[in-house]
């Protein structure tokens, strides 16, 4: 097995990528307080071919040099827009017609393993705070909340985290149509 070279994988151009055809959901940060975990949020969308950014509150947007420094450039290629309340931001979604998923252990909440989603709908993904989580007035906005199932003590991952591996399995969902 040979490792591939960055030749090998024939990245697209930053124009080309931010050109590319996008999934159909979106990813809301509301009150992500650290710029590190909004740059890796940023590059963890153009990997998975996130539409949008929604970026709410206290969350940072580019161009900021902690934002760059974990982003690598993917703050270039995915699209984004500031909110000054989440809220906002959820109803304006629901408005266009998304299914708006807060990602947060709650009452109800689907498990990951078990999502489905409505079929034709766009999608979009509520992130909280590092601390505080998802707002509950933003959870009561969304329509479902989505939760990772976890095996330790702390029941928490950095949002980061926990954003790539809901987004993947959003991905996953959506590519399977």
């Amino acid at each position: 097995m040979r490792k591939l070279t960055m030749a090998d994988l024939r990245r697209p151009s930053a124009a080309e990528a931010a050109q590319s055809p996008k999934l159909p959901y979106v990813v809301v940060l509301d009150n992500i307080r650290s710029m590190h975990n909004v740059g890796s949020l940023f590059r963890t969308a153009d990997a998975f071919g996130c539409l949008k950014l929604l970026l709410c509150g206290i969350t940072g947007t580019p161009p900021h040099r902690e934002i760059q420094k974990t982003a690598l450039g993917s703050e270039e290629t995915v699209s984004w827009v500031h909110y000054a309340d989440t809220v906002s931001a959820v109803h304006d979604l629901k408005q266009a017609g998304y299914y708006c998923l807060a990602l947060e252990q709650a009452e109800g909440a689907i498990m990951l393993q078990d999502l489905s989603l409505p079929l034709g709908q766009p999608v979009a993904l509520v992130l909280g705070n590092e601390v505080e989580g998802v707002q509950q007035q933003v959870v009561d906005a969304c329509d479902a909340c989505l939760e990772i199932p976890q095996l330790g003590h702390k029941h928490s991952l950095n949002v980061s985290v926990a954003a790539g591996v809901a987004m993947w399995e959003i991905t996953k969902v959506l590519m399977k149509g």
